[in-house]
């Protein structure tokens, strides 16, 4: 097994996080037209996934969860493009707290991924979402995981929650690009 929890939830979705990367990299954030499905396509899923998370008592497992929420500054952004905002997707059920560290694992990271897109976004383009935010939120997060998921069982239904919410992830992308992206 490996000994960190975060670096076996890497290597448990690496697979569903390539094929997500792939979809995204489709997306020219400098042009407004893409950068507004790119945040439809975030916004179909990490609705659902955020309001999954909110209904399964996330702020009990992540005690500082209100201030990860980014579901706000997202529909922020989309309203600033005058854009519709979408239909969530279906949430994921997230009956533990592994479940629920899975779920949180896939948006926790794309806060990071987030800090590296917002350098290729148009001067004049909204970018709430995108933003950083605290640096110490990750590091936070990796801890919580460390001390929350230490049996393989756990680790297991993390994993398969973080998998099942790229899949949401992929699913709504799919919705904006076209099926035949895939």
């Amino acid at each position: 097994m490996v000994d960190s929890a975060r670096f076996f939830l890497k290597e448990a979705t690496a697979d569903a996080h390539a094929r997500l990367d792939a979809l995204f990299s489709g997306f020219d954030l400098a042009n407004r037209a893409d950068y507004a499905r790119f945040l439809k396509a975030q916004a179909g899923a990490f609705f659902g996934v955020e309001a999954a998370l909110d209904g399964a008592g996330a702020d009990v497992v992540l005690p500082d969860w209100p201030a990860r929420r980014r579901s706000h500054a997202l529909r922020d952004d989309l309203i600033a493009l005058q854009e519709a905002v979408p239909e969530a997707m279906p949430e994921p059920l997230l009956p533990t707290p592994a479940a629920i560290l899975g779920a949180a694992y896939v948006i926790e990271g794309s806060r990071l991924g987030g800090a590296m897109l917002v350098r290729t976004v148009a001067d004049t383009a909204p970018i709430s979402f995108l933003a950083p935010g605290n640096p110490l939120l990750w590091r936070s997060f990796v801890a919580i995981l460390e001390k929350r998921l230490s049996s393989a069982d756990e680790r297991t239904e993390a994993a398969r929650s973080a998998s099942a919410v790229f899949e949401i992830f992929t699913a709504s992308a799919l919705r904006v690009l076209g099926a035949d992206r895939l």
